[in-house]
C-alpha cells in the first residue's frame, strides 16, 4: 500500500480555499507583506485562534526562534538550555545571537526536556530556556515554569511541532514568555515555508516584530534602524497559503488525534514496543507517531524494526536524528566565524558539562530505541491498518524467544 505522504498532495491538504487567497493576491499585484493584506490577517487570525496579544509571521521556523532569541537579547557568553534533540535549525539561532547552547539531558522516552534536567544545567549565566515539544508531545512547560520563574528566566516553547497540544487546557506556545511555531512543508499546516511568534508581552512583541524587519520602526514618529537585525518578512503568497492552512488546522490535528488512537487500540499489548502518551492532564496533537523499542525484546531494537517496515513500504526514521545535537561538527570543530570559534570561546573552562553520551543518558538512550512513524491528516483506516499488521509481522518475527 502506498501511504499518504506530507511531501506531496497525497498527505497536504492544499486546494481550492489556498487557491482562492493566493488569487487575490496575485490580481492585487502586491506580493510584500509591508504593503499586502494577508500576511495582517494571517497574524491577527492566528493571534486569536491561541488567545494571545500579538502574532509576528516570519520566513522560517528557525527564524521565529531566531526572532525570539533576539527579542530576549542576550549578552554575549550567555547561555541558553536548549535540548540535544532537536532540529539544528531551532540550535543556530543561539549562537548567531552569540549565546552559547547549554543542553539539557531528557525523558527517553518522551525525549522532552524535564523540570529537573533544566534545573540541572542552570547558572548564573543561564539567560532563557528553549523548550521543544517534540512531535507533538507538550513538555511539562508548567513544571518548567516552577524552576526558571523564580529566577526570572524566561521560557520560549519552540512549537513547530506541536500546533494544538495542550497542558490542562493550556494551548503549547502560550505558558511561556514566547511561542514559536514552523509553516515547513511537513509541519501540522503548511505555506512551504513559514513561521509565526506569538506573545502577549508588547515589549517583546516589539523587539520580534522589529528584529525580523531590519530593525526599521515602521510607524514611529521618526523611524530608524534601531539595532543590528535580519529581514525575515514573510511574504503575500505564503501569507494567503497559510491563513487557509490555519482555517482547517482544528480538523487537521483532530484527524492526526483518531488516527493515532485507532493505531494505539491495535498495537496494545505488542512485546517490547512502548507507545506514544502525553502526560496526565496534557494532549498530544502528532506531529509524528513514534515508538520506543526494547532491544532486549526485539533483536536489533529500532533499527531492525525500522528495516523490516520500510521493506513493506512504509518510510519511517528509526532514531529521528542520527547524533545528538553537539555531536555534530559545527559543536565539534567549533566552526562558526572564522577561526575565532566565536561564542565558543567564551567559554574558558568548556562546555560545562562536557559534550559526551555519558552526561545524557536520558538522550543517548531514548535516541538508540526511537522508531518515528511518518504521520499526516489524510491517513485512514486502512493506512493505519496496514502499519499495524506491517509493524505486528515485524514484531513476532525479531522477537526474542
Amino acid at each position: 500500500m502506498q501511504l499518504p505522504s506530507d511531501a506531496d498532495r497525497s498527505g497536504r491538504d492544499l486546494g481550492a480555499e489556498e487557491l482562492e487567497l493566493l488569487r487575490e493576491v496575485i490580481e492585487s499585484g502586491t506580493l510584500n507583506c509591508t504593503r499586502g493584506t494577508q500576511v495582517a490577517a494571517l497574524e491577527a487570525e492566528f493571534a486569536a485562534r491561541y488567545g494571545v496579544s500579538h502574532c509576528r509571521a516570519v520566513s522560517s521556523g528557525s527564524a521565529a526562534i531566531h526572532a525570539a532569541i533576539a527579542a530576549i537579547d542576550p549578552e554575549p557568553g550567555d547561555e541558553i538550555i536548549t535540548s540535544p534533540v532537536t532540529d539544528m535549525g531551532a540550535i543556530t539561532p543561539i549562537l548567531y545571537q552569540q549565546a552559547i547552547p547549554v543542553f539539557a539531558d531528557v525523558d527517553p522516552v518522551s525525549l522532552n526536556v524535564t523540570p529537573e534536567t533544566v534545573a540541572a544545567r542552570i547558572t548564573p549565566r543561564t539567560r532563557a530556556v528553549v523548550v521543544t515539544h517534540l512531535f507533538g508531545n507538550p513538555c511539562d512547560v508548567p513544571g518548567i515554569l516552577r524552576v526558571t520563574t523564580p529566577r526570572g528566566i524566561p521560557v520560549i516553547e519552540d512549537c513547530a511541532q506541536a500546533y494544538l497540544a495542550s497542558i490542562d487546557g493550556r494551548l503549547a506556545g502560550v505558558m511561556g514568555a514566547i511561542g514559536t511555531f514552523s509553516l515547513q512543508q511537513g509541519k501540522h499546516i503548511t505555506a512551504g515555508e513559514g513561521g509565526l511568534v506569538i506573545t502577549s508581552d508588547a515589549a517583546l512583541a516589539r523587539q520580534v516584530r522589529l528584529f525580523s524587519d531590519k530593525a526599521w520602526g515602521y510607524g514611529d514618529p521618526a523611524p530608524d534602524h534601531y539595532f543590528l537585525a535580519l529581514n525575515y518578512r514573510m511574504t503575500e503568497l505564503q501569507g494567503a497559503v497559510a491563513r487557509a492552512q490555519l482555517r482547517k488546522l482544528d480538523a487537521f490535528v483532530e484527524r492526526r488525534r483518531r488516527s493515532a488512537a485507532h493505531l494505539s487500540r491495535l498495537l496494545a499489548g505488542l512485546p517490547g514496543i512502548t507507545l506514544p502518551a502525553a502526560a496526565p492532564g496534557a494532549l498530544h496533537s502528532f506531529w509524528r507517531y513514534c515508538l520506543s523499542v526494547d532491544p532486549e525484546v526485539i533483536r536489533g531494537g529500532a533499527e531492525a524494526l525500522g528495516a523490516a517496515i520500510a521493506a513493506e513500504g512504509i518510510r519511517c526514521q528509526p532514531r529521528y536524528i542520527r547524533k545528538l545535537a553537539f555531536e555534530c561538527e559545527l559543536f565539534v570543530r567549533q566552526h562558526t566565524y572564522g577561526n575565532s570559534r566565536w561564542p565558543f570561546s567564551l567559554q574558558s573552562d568548556g562546555p560545562n558539562p562536557p559534550w559526551d553520551r555519558r552526561f545524557y543518558p536520558g538522550a543517548a538512550r531514548g535516541l538508540d530505541r526511537i522508531l518515528v512513524l511518518p504521520w499526516n491528516e489524510k491517513y485512514a483506516a486502512e493506512h493505519i491498518e496496514f502499519i499495524a499488521s506491517a509493524l505486528k509481522r515485524a514484531v513476532h518475527k525479531l522477537a526474542a524467544s
